[in-house]
């Protein structure tokens, strides 16, 4: 049984039949293999079984073992893929939906034509695969590079299987890549942290121990600080103060804090590293010196000296408002509307049609948006270029539906290309008079640098949206920078709620929230509380309220209508939770409906899904981050699912690219920004104490048009409305705007 102390590990040989579950993190999984044994009993392996694909004939190494509730199982320490050899074999492989090109119905014709051969002719020569009945030169073609394709993937993760880098990762590896992967891997693991999307530098890190890098190299000790610096930026900063960054650096990495201190310097001499910069400290104390990403200290710059260029901009493509009789020009605009201006909304009308840098802030309910179809109105008569633009798809068509006028989100009225530069720039600005922005709150550093960019010099901006928000989901925040005292910007204010919002529930205990008092949770027909104090039994009852209660007594459709937000991802009532109970509610699986498992999810069509990074080589102008659709279609042979996005744009995704999408049934508040839903289901739970503070609550229920209704503890709701966003996020924009910080840069 031993040898020289080692157990012998036992030895199996089965086709894999499907995957019950996988956790794309580590890669451990759960299949039912078939060992050909006639019974049609299935085997149960556990383990680490990267890249394995239903339909693969599989030898296995590892131990036998019990389970309490699913009996004898199979423990996999490691596994080759082996090639099947009898017909039936071949044809349940090529069936599988392994190889690009080849369904079940191709399968059959070609080990019809070729028999034990089939495997063979792909291998050596795929050109006869012409033969077969049915198949062009151009599906040959196809399923012969597939063939190649999967070999070479295949390779890679057999390398990559020995420190748990995922099957999607090792994709992305050889796409990036291709012939020379496992070369870079071996010899540069800390390139792949910044070149391919989905490993971070504990992934690369983990890599490079396993191939030999030494823990105290200097090429890991920079490759690591920049990982702390994008961490942060992650979270909202623009930078770090040095001693911060050091301190963070020495105990992630383990390290001498004088070897990081050396590999810091080092960075701050490469023009491509970081950049050092004493900037003034928030809270008035010394200067701070501050350490940035190369790309955030560009675009502070950039964008603090493009406000100003439009800021002092001699020519104004709007000169006609100067001198124009604004009691007439708003009587008129009143015939037009219907309604009179508040005084606080004519201030912000003047505003925006005479300065050339202006922002409109405001809660719910008080005119926001009637004040920019005023602007707009004005604008329009005076036969302005008005462009209007949001952040989300939601927003602008939003402000689509409130100005008669056409709207685009920001990275398509840019036409961002991929790489992420914009068809619009400094050089090749929009041709507008006016460019409005709704949802402001939402634009990061870099979105805002782009757009502020491409606005020529003498045309007006204006940038509405609610500072009292979320700050954007990037680093930055931008609103609040613009609104700082001292700054140059002009801006109104609008605090009136009006009658007909008074009536709402839901902006009542907006404004309630906003200034600490506890929303108002009887007797209202818009705003319910349903309280339970156990986390997990708030979860299942915030399923129960979205998927069934509200469509029982609203009408409305649980995957249009309805959205839940959770404060955080995790837990029993955080939303990559709900999204699996809200899946199960809602689309469940059905013997007609075509699904894909990748990883731990399974995609069905009529899910709810939404992309969770910028791909600027996807749709027609890239699909961000947070863009939300519907999956509309999933061919298990083409290997491609398609997304209906909320901008009506069907967009593709290969099987290997599906760690882009997640479930959206429940989405973090903080990817809600932007979005408006007629309702909105919010779990409140001691489960998320941490998360529980006054912005991230008013955010979350602004999100709702109609109906919100919360879930969760009387207790977790007041440590919410009584707890105020501790610190401010780590930008310089404010100083620089005001003259603080010397210098400025219009590039």
């Amino acid at each position: 049984m031993a040898t020289n102390g080692a157990v012998q590990l036992a030895v199996v040989e089965g086709v894999l039949e499907r995957i019950t579950y996988a956790n794309e993190e580590n890669g451990y999984t759960v299949a039912r293999v078939d060992t050909g044994r006639g019974s049609g009993d299935l085997l149960t392996v556990v383990g680490s079984l990267l890249g394995a694909q239903p339909g693969e004939s599989l030898r296995m190494e590892g131990r036998w073992g019990s389970h309490p509730q699913y009996g004898r199982q199979f423990t996999v320490e490691n596994y080759r893929t082996v090639l099947p050899a009898t017909v039936q074999g071949i044809r349940r492989y090529l069936g599988s939906g392994l190889i690009k090109g080849i369904g079940p119905r191709i399968a059959d014709r070609i080990v019809e034509h070729f028999g034990t051969d089939t495997l063979d002719v792909i291998e050596a020569d795929p050109g006869r695969l012409v033969e077969v009945p049915g198949l062009g030169p151009k599906r040959t073609r196809m399923i012969g590079a597939a063939w190649e394709e999967q070999k070479a993937i295949k390779e890679v993760m057999v390398f990559l299987q020995g420190v748990g880098v995922s099957t999607s990762i090792a994709v992305r590896i050889y796409k990036k890549y291709g012939d020379a992967s496992i070369s870079v891997v071996r010899n540069q693991p800390y390139r792949l942290a910044a070149d391919v999307w989905g490993i971070g530098f504990l992934t690369a890190d983990r890599i490079a121990q396993a191939v030999g890098i030494p823990h105290d190299s200097p090429e890991r000790v920079k490759a690591g600080l920049q990982y702390v610096l994008s961490q942060s930026a992650d979270q909202g900063h623009c930078f770090l103060p040095e001693e911060r960054l050091i301190a963070d650096g020495v105990t992630m990495l383990q390290v001498d804090t004088g070897l990081v201190i050396d590999c810091l310097a080092e960075l701050a001499a490469d023009p491509e590293g970081v950049v050092r910069e004493s900037v003034p400290d928030a809270d008035g104390g010394p200067p701070v010196t501050a350490v940035y990403l190369v790309p955030f200290h560009r675009a502070e710059l950039s964008l603090v000296g493009q406000v100003r260029r439009l800021l002092n901009a001699r020519d104004d493509r709007m000169q006609s408002f100067q001198d124009v009789d604004w009691e007439r020009a708003l009587g008129w605009l009143a015939g037009r509307t219907g309604a009179e201006l508040a005084p606080e909304q004519r201030d912000a009308v003047r505003l925006a049609l005479t300065r050339k840098v202006a922002v409109l802030t405001g809660g719910p309910g008080c005119g926001k948006s009637f004040t920019v179809r005023s602007i707009v109105e004005l604008a329009r008569a005076k036969k302005a270029k008005v462009v209007l633009a949001a952040p989300t798809g939601r927003a602008a068509k939003r402000l689509s539906e409130l100005t008669g006028a056409e709207a685009s989100t920001v990275h398509r009225l840019l036409e961002l290309k991929p790489g992420g530069d914009a068809a619009y720039d400094r050089e090749r600005p929009l041709d507008a008079d006016l460019v409005v922005v709704d949802e402001a709150s939402m634009l990061d550093l870099l979105l805002a640098n782009k757009l502020v960019k491409a606005v020529a010099p003498g045309a007006h901006l204006l940038l509405v949206g609610d500072v009292d928000q979320l700050p954007s989901v990037g680093a930055g925040e931008v609103l609040r920078d613009l609104l700082a005292d001292g700054g140059p910007v002009p801006a109104v204010r609008l605090t009136r709620i009006f009658r007909q919002a008074q009536q709402s529930g839901v902006v009542t205990n907006a404004h309630r929230i906003n200034t600490g008092l506890p929303p108002l949770t009887d007797g209202l027909p818009d705003f319910f509380l349903f309280p339970e104090e156990d986390t997990e039994e708030a979860g299942r009852l915030t399923v129960d309220v979205a998927a069934r209660r509200i469509p029982a007594r609203f009408g409305l459709d649980p995957r249009r209508d309805i959205q839940v937000l959770a404060p955080k991802h995790g837990g029993p009532a955080g939303a990559g939770h709900l999204n699996g109970l809200l899946q199960q509610a809602i689309t469940p699986a059905r013997p007609d409906l075509a699904e894909k498992r990748f990883g731990g999810r399974v995609f069905r069509v009529g899910d709810k899904v939404t992309q969770i990074r910028n791909n600027y080589e996807k749709g027609a102008n890239g699909v961000f981050n947070g863009t939300v659709g519907v999956v509309t279609a999933l061919d298990p042979v083409e290997q491609r699912l398609t997304v209906r996005t909320e901008e009506d744009e069907e967009v593709g995704y290969d099987f290997a690219e599906l760690d882009e999408l997640a479930h959206a049934y429940a989405v973090t508040i903080h990817r809600s920004q932007g979005s408006e839903y007629p309702a909105v289901v919010i779990p409140v739970t001691t489960g998320a104490w941490r998360m529980l503070q006054r912005n991230l609550l008013y955010t979350a229920v602004t999100r709702a048009k109609k109906l919100v209704v919360l879930v969760g503890s009387r207790k977790a709701l007041a440590q919410a409305v009584r707890t105020v966003s501790a610190g401010r996020r780590f930008t310089a924009v404010a100083p620089r705007l005001s003259g603080r910080i010397p210098g400025g840069n219009t590039a």
